[in-house]
């Protein structure tokens, strides 16, 4: 059997480079800021595979068992053909719905598209074997280059799962959402994952555990820019927060440097100054109210269909059709 080829639209170099301009405009901004992709070396992977078993970390467990318990409901009301999935990393939620899709007997073409050739090449071969009567077309893009990463097929549906939404600021969720509805057919189906807004009690354990792994995670990104960048980042001179913004309603995660110092990032040529208490933002996580999301998608061209919750009402996922 012959393992499915993937479509490449953005290069290693084209990352290397993205990754270059993130870091120069982000460390001369002010306030000083990494963007949340960069996480995700093989160290920063391992280390969200690890947060996402913690007790306190709620959102992909909640989320995968309102998929395990609605993957059929899915199915019906989109009748899906073609399921493209925005960010797919391992796929192991999808199943869930790959599963139904097949069991409805509508799904024919599954979609999975990320930036990691690598880690997309693993994927597509291991589904590929698992699911022997499925078409299985691998898309290396980054998810936000909508025309690139949701191709011209019959039936689709889009799913972006994982509360990743909520890590674009407001203005740059309109601007994706509204591009996914440009890429579909009126009557094609966008399928989000989103955390909703809960007791900050409960809501900032889920990144600052009481095991400190969101802190490592945290620290991570100081050492991919180590490796990748030539820079010199102590990681022992900055610490992790975790803060609830309830004016924005979203997590915000920073790193908080220790003490005065002054870091070198060899391949910018840049020399970067932290004075003690300085925070530097990684991550923004938004959390949504029914009506907001609502209102957001039905702002960006969709209707929305569905939402389901866990009984907590901590997380939804929202299916939403194209007007």
């Amino acid at each position: 059997m012959s393992m499915p080829a993937l479509e490449i639209h953005i290069s290693p170099d084209d990352v290397d480079q993205s990754l270059v301009d993130d870091v120069r405009d982000g460390l001369t901004a002010s306030p000083k800021n990494l963007q949340p992709k960069w996480f995700y070396d093989e160290q920063g992977s391992k280390l969200f595979e690890q947060i996402t078993a913690l007790p306190e970390y709620y959102p992909t467990r909640t989320e995968k068992a309102i998929l395990a318990a609605h993957a059929d409901d899915i199915v019906d009301a989109t009748g899906m053909t073609t399921l493209v999935e925005l960010g797919s990393g391992s796929s192991e939620k999808t199943r869930l719905l790959l599963d139904a899709g097949l069991k409805g007997g509508t799904l024919a073409t599954y979609v999975p598209q990320d930036v990691s050739v690598t880690a997309l090449q693993g994927a597509v071969e291991e589904l590929a074997q698992e699911y022997p009567g499925l078409d299985v077309a691998g898309i290396v893009s980054d998810f936000t280059d909508t025309v690139a990463s949701i191709p011209v097929r019959p039936n689709r549906t889009v799913a972006f799962l994982g509360g990743t939404l909520g890590n674009l600021v407001p203005e740059q969720r309109a601007a994706f959402l509204s591009d996914i509805a440009a890429a579909l057919r009126p009557d094609e189906h966008l399928l989000i994952g989103v955390g909703l807004v809960i007791d900050p009690a409960v809501l900032v354990p889920a990144y600052d555990d009481a095991q400190q792994v969101t802190a490592e995670f945290n620290l991570n990104v100081l050492s991919v820019l180590n490796a990748r960048l030539g820079a010199d980042f102590d990681l022992d001179g900055f610490e992790h927060v975790a803060i609830w913004d309830a004016e924005n309603e979203w997590i915000e995660m920073r790193l908080r440097s220790r003490r005065a110092q002054d870091v070198r990032i060899a391949d910018l040529d840049l020399d970067v100054s932290f004075t003690e208490g300085e925070e530097m933002r990684t991550e923004i996580s938004a959390k949504f109210h029914r009506t907001g999301i609502t209102d957001e998608l039905a702002t960006a061209g969709f209707g929305v269909e569905q939402i389901w919750t866990d009984a907590d009402e901590r997380f939804a996922v929202v299916l939403g059709r194209k007007r």
